[in-house]
């Protein structure tokens, strides 16, 4: 079982890093604003099931180096910390983003779900995200590393389908809003470039699990 200070800890880092707005969140953002809040919601949904290959794959492929050496789990905690920064310094580079006006089209609910489960699917900073974030929270000597990651995962996946949706239905309220003022969406993403800036540079120096 995963201990309680190590999930309290993921779920503070699992909340912040989602509500960031992100590829994932600028996409049901941009999908809320085009389409209304209903593609949104449903872009969500598509975009966490497409992103479930990739945590079992982190789980077991991850699970059995980090069990296996701790030397590795110290380079995989090192590397997600500057790829976390990496990310926060794309997020500020990449802040000006297009939003697409509202639209009236109605598409069908299985093409938005096929969308969004074809963009998660596909994204190639998934499984990168995903081996950066997970192992800073397992505890070797709590069990069976594959069975943390895999939980923390599947935890990780209904935060965000709970939080982008909030997001989608939004943005789907205020799409006028949004699409009038391009600056506050790149006002928002900027910050969240600086606090994922931040979240790698604690991790990057928090101390080592044994």
């Amino acid at each position: 079982m995963i201990p309680f200070e190590n999930l309290l800890a993921f779920l503070l880092a699992a909340v912040v890093i989602i509500v960031i707005p992100g590829p994932s969140v600028l996409f049901v953002i941009g999908r809320s604003i085009a389409l209304g809040r209903r593609a949104g919601v449903l872009s969500v949904i598509g975009n966490a099931l497409g992103t479930v290959p990739a945590v079992i794959a982190v789980a077991f492929g991850v699970g059995a180096i980090v069990a296996s050496s701790v030397a590795a789990f110290t380079v995989i905690k090192l590397v997600g910390a500057a790829y976390l920064v990496w990310l926060g310094v794309q997020a500020i580079r990449h802040r000006h983003v297009r939003v697409d006006a509202p639209g009236g089209e109605r598409t069908s609910s299985t093409r938005l779900l096929t969308q969004g489960f074809v963009v998660g699917m596909t994204n190639p900073k998934t499984i990168a995200f995903f081996v950066a974030v997970l192992p800073q929270f397992v505890a070797p000597e709590a069990g069976p590393i594959w069975m943390q990651l895999l939980a923390l995962g599947l935890l990780f996946q209904v935060l965000a389908v709970v939080c982008d949706s909030l997001w989608a239905l939004a943005a789907g309220t205020a799409r006028a809003w949004f699409a009038d003022s391009p600056r506050r969406m790149s006002t928002l993403a900027g910050t969240g470039g600086v606090m994922m800036i931040g979240l790698g540079g604690t991790l990057a120096f928090a101390g080592s699990k044994s």
